[in-house]
């Protein structure tokens, strides 16, 4: 796992998250020696950059808020030039426990990405009311066109490996949901393989969560939208000209 771990590259995007940013490089560290860490300052107006580099981390900012898909893609693309096989994104928020970093690695034995799942046996994470509806509906959809069982497209705790993060550097979609629903539409069409294993997540350890200007109707319309978007797109073959029939 030691050359896994120098093999791949832990990728946080990060908007005013001065509160938890270095606890979070510094555990990532700890728990997983050898591995290297990439802050995507994703136009924060804080000391989330000050806090980020005092704990170890390499760190890029972008000139403005892009949100997690732009800081993403701006990560893939990092991996592609330096040279990492493998991309892991964890939340800067301290959600993401990075013990479980491992085994989504050892995932990518048998699949381009890997989604550590909320709703899959572990953890006691709860969702109520028109968001869980929609998580549903999406699961649900997305499960039939990746052709195995997902309970949670919405995870931001994933691994992905060398196909898929050639895919991602130049189509990981930026928009609202994109980062994470559109972008297994994305994969899944390009013909990656995706599987999930279950997690647990944390509570944040600060700073604001992303989606917390939106209500859970809103929610429940953009996801919907989100969907339709990448429904509608091109399929995006992959660069080793393989792709979904």
């Amino acid at each position: 796992m030691t050359s896994s771990l120098k093999a791949t590259l832990i990728v946080m995007p990060a908007f005013n998250e001065e509160e938890s940013v270095a606890a979070v490089v510094t555990e990532v560290f700890t728990k997983l020696p050898g591995i290297s860490v990439l802050v995507v300052d994703d136009g924060s107006t804080d000391r989330t950059v000050a806090e980020a580099r005092s704990a170890g981390a390499t760190v890029i900012s972008l000139p403005f808020n892009l949100g997690v898909g732009g800081a993403m893609r701006a990560g893939f693309k990092y991996a592609m030039l330096h040279d990492f096989q493998n991309v892991v994104q964890v939340d800067s928020d301290g959600q993401h426990d990075p013990s479980g970093v491992p085994e989504l690695l050892a995932g990518l034995d048998s699949a381009d990405l890997v989604l550590g799942a909320r709703f899959a046996g572990e953890g006691d994470y709860l969702v109520t009311g028109p968001r869980k509806w929609a998580m549903l509906v999406l699961a649900r959809i997305i499960s039939r066109l990746a052709a195995t069982k997902l309970t949670d497209t919405t995870s931001g705790f994933r691994a992905t490996g060398p196909r898929a993060v050639r895919l991602f550097a130049e189509h990981y979609p930026a928009e609202y949901l994109g980062d994470t629903i559109e972008s297994l539409v994305i994969a899944a069409r390009a013909g990656c393989t995706i599987r999930q294993l279950p997690v647990a997540m944390r509570p944040r350890a600060g700073g604001v969560p992303s989606h917390a200007p939106f209500k859970a109707a809103a929610y429940l319309g953009r996801a919907g939208m989100a969907l339709l978007i990448a429904l509608m797109r091109p399929r995006v073959p992959l660069t080793d000209g393989r792709s979904a029939s």
